[in-house]
């Protein structure tokens, strides 16, 4: 008999940092600064403890799968507060509670001076509840639940600074582009209760193999569609938006506009990673379509290549870093489409702890520049911040997949489950992921040589917007010199090197070739064999590293470091000809290509057109002009007529009346008349 879980102590999970957000955002000028972030942090903490002692129980055979609250009942159709506890949640459970302490603990350092203090803490701890309250659900109301709430919350932390032009523009381009990826996920729920009758994820999946049979026509494209083929497809776009994949991509560079800690949780744990576990968590109706798991990995192959092409033109820190994170979850997406789910979500592990140490890192060589995000006026910091350097060397290391780093076991294991997928598109698929490998390791190390090596470029003028500088003995004033931020900032960066560096190593065996996931992925190895060809030719996670130093890979990733070193470091002539060369190639690079341009000039110019028109013609013309402004102008015109008839003479009443008797008269004597008359 499997063990089950205390469902009280699960409910603990979610409500700890919900309790900490209410805290510091409704009482924040009472308890204070300090207050709030100990409220918080102390939220996250519990939530984090309780998700590891889950975790254990899990691993040891425990499983939890029942209602907590029924809200209410439609029908047949329960909606319900519920949670899921297996491999696949639990593991959730412990990176984004870990990552979220990290970035809580972070928060005190980077946010110490910002007016917002109390409700930048309550939003992040808000963002935590979110999230946890999307990965432990039973049932897609839940779901949707947290995926609305990761993208409400997600909208208030990049537009934080309000006062910011384009903080706000960024974090409207992010809600409306969500919106449009949640128009196909709701759609995609709605045919699962239309067709399955539940909103429960077991009792939907027990419904699957009769889903499958059934079928509609397309009136567009002709010809008959697999239900399960449209609601997959429809539950993807979802995700689309969400792990910002081609071409749902453009909100998510924007969202740099917020925070540094908010980019680390956003592009780390929480909302990015939201559709690739929900893809995940859906494996068992995902795996009855192979069209969909074709479309699925050709836009993670489109993504994972082409948004690492526009990282290394970036001269933003954070955006560099955020490049990346759309690669990176275009490598994820890949993985789903070759049914090799598991080998997603160990990515999406992995790189939530190397993702995260890099964008804090970027955020403690922010602190040490003053606030100047630009890596061309940097160079050198390795021996003013060397706690900062070492960790982001560590973290690059981990993201360009060196064997032994984790990112090294879950990229190369992306790499040989599209090698051996037979779907539709994984040639395109197996070459984008092979050649990102060199883009990845060549914009990683193009940041972290022109940030931490070669000449200082920062000596020579202050940093943008300071005012405050130091006089040396003479009394001449002298540019502020980077340094180390305080242990706050640090120290989460020393937290998640650690798994960044074993984590891969570790959790390899079990995840991938294990019983971890048993009960919650769902693969067919009879039609989908990449897991098993892969189970046969694993032999442990030493011989797989020793492996990897003799595959394309890993002499693909060093080739990229050495051109990023030759050109950035030894002839930083070469990028500057390259650039006066290929002018059109770099403007297209430059321009983002040219999505934002075509999001603005037809798609908005056309929604702004159409809402013109029919506010125009349709509200003010037809409603206004016709039916209302018309009936009201219809009304007066007879009253003005019948205004005529009523004069005050009396000749004139006098001689109505006799008109009118008279016409009454012939009205009655018409039948007998016209019988005479034809006579």
């Amino acid at each position: 008999m499997t063990a089950t879980l205390n469902p009280n102590l699960l409910l603990a999970v979610p409500l700890a940092p919900l309790a900490g957000a209410i805290l510091a955002g409704f009482f924040g000028k009472l308890i204070g600064r300090r207050g709030s972030h100990v409220a918080t942090i102390l939220g996250v903490l519990v939530s984090f403890i309780i998700s590891a002692f889950v975790l254990k129980d899990v691993i040891d055979g425990a499983r939890f799968n029942a209602t907590v609250y029924e809200w209410m009942v439609l029908g047949g159709l329960k909606m319900e507060v519920g949670f899921l506890i297996d491999g696949l949640s639990a593991m959730m459970m412990v990176v984004v509670t870990f990552v979220s302490l990290m970035v809580h603990i972070y928060t005190i350092g980077y946010m110490e001076e910002d007016p917002g203090y109390q409700r930048f803490f309550s939003y992040i701890s808000l963002f935590t509840f979110s999230m946890l309250m999307l990965v432990m659900s039973n049932n897609f109301l839940q779901l949707f639940f947290g995926w609305e709430a990761v993208g409400l919350v997600s909208y208030l932390l990049i537009g934080f600074w309000f006062t910011k032009p384009t903080a706000i523009f960024a974090n409207m381009k992010a809600f409306l582009v969500n919106r449009v990826g949640d128009f196909g996920f709701i759609l995609g729920i709605g045919l699962i209760v239309a067709y399955a009758g539940t909103l429960n994820y077991s009792e939907t999946f027990a419904k699957a193999g009769d889903l499958a049979k059934l079928t509609f026509p397309m009136p567009l494209w002709g010809g008959e569609w697999m239900l399960l083929t449209v609601t997959c497809i429809c539950l993807f776009i979802g995700a689309m938006g969400k792990s910002a994949q081609f071409p749902l991509h453009v909100w998510l560079p924007d969202s740099m506009e917020g925070p540094t800690p908010i980019s680390a949780l956003i592009h780390a744990a929480t909302m990015v990673t939201a559709g690739i576990f929900m893809v995940a968590r859906m494996s068992p109706l995902f795996e009855l379509s192979d069209t969909a798991l074709s479309f699925i990995l050709v836009i993670g192959a489109i993504t994972a290549l082409f948004m690492g092409f526009l990282g290394i033109i970036q001269n933003d820190i954070k955006r560099v870093v955020a490049y990346s994170t759309l690669s990176q979850l275009g490598y994820m997406t890949v993985a789903l489409g070759a049914s090799a789910y598991s080998v997603a979500v160990f990515h999406l592990m992995t790189h939530a702890f190397f993702k995260a140490l890099l964008f804090l890192a970027a955020g403690s060589v922010i602190i040490g520049m003053h606030h100047d995000q630009d890596i061309r006026n940097m160079g050198g910091l390795r021996k003013y911040m060397p706690i900062t350097w070492i960790t982001s060397l560590l973290g690059s290391l981990a993201l360009i997949g060196t064997p032994l780093f984790s990112g090294f076991y879950s990229k190369d294991s992306i790499i040989e489950a599209v090698h051996e997928s037979h779907l539709w598109g994984s040639g395109f698929a197996y070459f984008a992921v092979v050649a990102g490998v060199f883009v990845t390791a060549f914009y990683s190390f193009r940041m972290y040589f022109l940030v931490f090596h070669g000449k200082e470029h920062f000596h020579h003028k202050p940093f943008p917007g300071e005012h405050d500088h130091h006089d040396d003995e003479h009394g001449h004033h002298e540019p502020h010199t980077p340094h180390e931020p305080p242990w706050v900032v640090w120290l989460p960066l020393a937290l998640l090197a650690i798994p960044s560096v074993v984590i891969g190593y570790l959790t390899i065996q079990p995840m991938l070739y294990g019983e971890f996931f048993k009960d919650s992925i769902f693969v067919d190895l009879s039609k989908h064999h990449a897991m098993k060809e892969m189970a046969e030719a694993f032999h442990g996670a030493g011989a797989m590293a020793l492996h990897g130093l003799q595959t394309a890979p890993f002499w693909l990733a060093l080739a990229g470091v050495v051109t990023a070193y030759v050109f950035y470091m030894v002839k930083p002539e070469i990028p500057a000809g390259i650039k006066a060369r290929t002018g059109f190639i770099n403007r297209i690079l430059e321009n983002k290509y040219y999505f934002d341009a075509f999001n603005e000039k037809v798609l908005a110019a056309g929604a702004r057109l159409l809402g013109t028109g029919l506010w125009k013609g349709g509200d003010a013309g037809l409603i206004d002009g016709v039916l209302i402004n018309g009936t009201a102008r219809g009304v007066g015109g007879i009253a003005s007529l019948v205004r005529e008839v009523q004069t005050g003479r009396l000749y004139w009443y006098a001689l109505v009346m006799i008109l009118g008797v008279l016409g009454l008269m012939t009205w009655q004597l018409w039948p007998y008349l016209s019988t005479t008359l034809g006579r």
